[in-house]
């Protein structure tokens, strides 16, 4: 009695035609070590030959995808620091911490290049740990800690006052002068004005 075992996983086998008109000679070893040069390059899907690559023969298309491969990193001296993606997220802190002078009045930064509107393209984002010595005076409670800085900016109450503040301020600069500026409303307003002359 013939045993069927059981097929675990996926099999996948070449599309190959059954009359193949290539020749048996040495042109299939050329084939193979191309394609074995050209194993770790970036395949787009319209150079797929029956699910297998086959870089072009044309040397300057071939530095081309070449140098779409190279990793975007700052180099050798930075340790190779990549380039992350940046995300909505990413953005807004990043913006913050160019606008870092005007949130806090208290501390004063050097000037940088704050005026240009960029963003960095290599950086990267850590975790603060405090040490134990830290643990009443310069730690972030479990309440205070939230998921970016923004967030963490607009939950702080000393910073929300003094935000508030600096808006009625700016308000109250650009409020437009005029006679609208000195006009009392109201019943009583005849009476002032006559207190004010004498």
């Amino acid at each position: 009695m013939p045993e069927s075992k059981a097929v675990i996983g996926l099999s996948w086998e070449p599309k190959l035609s059954l009359l193949s008109s290539a020749p048996k000679n040495g042109s299939n070893k050329s084939q193979n070590v191309a394609e074995s040069s050209g194993a770790g390059l970036w395949k787009p899907d319209s150079e797929l030959v029956d699910g297998l690559f086959v870089p072009p023969n044309n040397p300057r298309k071939l530095n081309k995808l070449l140098r779409k491969q190279v990793k975007d990193t700052t180099g050798t001296k930075w340790f190779d620091m990549p380039a992350p993606t940046i995300t909505p997220e990413l953005k807004k802190d990043l913006q913050l911490l160019k606008l870092r002078s005007a949130i806090d009045p208290k501390r004063h930064y050097k000037k940088s290049d704050s005026k240009s509107k960029t963003l960095p393209k290599y950086f990267q984002v850590g975790t603060v740990i405090e040490t134990p010595s830290d643990f009443f005076s310069g730690r972030l409670t479990k309440k205070e800690r939230k998921a970016s800085l923004a967030d963490e900016l607009l939950s702080n109450s000393s910073l929300a006052e003094y935000r508030k503040r600096k808006i009625r301020e700016i308000e109250e600069q650009n409020r437009p002068a005029g006679v609208d500026k000195w006009k009392i409303k109201g019943r009583q307003s005849w009476k002032r004005k006559k207190q004010r002359r004498h």
